[in-house]
């Protein structure tokens, strides 16, 4: 048995972006960047924009990132400075007065110095690889929450419309209530006019003369 194509659910209406972006952000789609646009398409295909942007930037790291972060955290850490200092303190001591005249590395401690100089020419460039993927990651989490605002925005506009409609429908419906209830009042008025002047009102139960 054939189907007619009149049976088939009909598809839902396709929402014009342009139009969208006219009616809520009163500016033309066009006019938008890439990314609002991209706020408004996924508004009308009603996803979701939120997502996990510490998961995404963490995929895609490499080994020598990963080793960035990790002497980043390490030399920024009250364990490091407080091994960092006893390692001095140590170095000093055996080369003042364990060692006295066989000091590999006397008073003023050149090699120490060198050693120093060393660290902080290695370390201070890793820890700005660091700090520059750490400002790569807030810039990107900027981004994802002034997306999650822009259609937030949005859906509070679109709640708003729907309220207004909903208060202008329910405000006709009130007005044609009260018009009927001013109409039925106006026949009772009528028809209590009408008894009135009808012919003279009978007599009470008390003016009645008695049987």
């Amino acid at each position: 048995m054939s189907t007619s194509h009149s049976d088939k659910p009909s598809a839902a209406p396709r929402i014009d972006p342009r139009e969208t972006a006219r009616k809520l952000l009163q500016t033309e789609l066009d006019g938008l960047p890439a990314d609002e646009r991209a706020v408004i398409e996924r508004f009308i295909a009603r996803r979701s924009v939120s997502r996990n942007i510490v998961r995404e930037f963490e995929s895609g790291r490499r080994l020598g990132d990963r080793i960035a972060d990790r002497v980043a955290a390490v030399g920024g850490s009250w364990a490091f400075i407080l091994a960092f200092l006893a390692a001095l303190v140590v170095w000093m001591i055996f080369n003042t007065f364990v060692l006295a005249r066989e000091a590999f590395d006397p008073y003023p401690y050149i090699l120490l110095n060198l050693v120093l100089s060393c660290v902080a020419a290695i370390q201070a460039p890793i820890i700005m690889m660091s700090q520059n993927r750490q400002a790569a990651t807030d810039r990107l989490g900027a981004q994802h929450d002034y997306e999650v605002n822009v259609k937030s925005e949005l859906e509070i506009m679109q709640v708003h419309e729907k309220l207004n409609a909903l208060r202008e429908r329910d405000w006709a419906v009130l007005v044609e209530l009260q018009n009927r209830q001013i109409q039925m009042l106006q026949r009772l008025i009528e028809a209590q006019a009408g008894i009135g002047t009808g012919g003279p009102t009978p007599p009470h139960d008390s003016e009645r003369e008695p049987s």
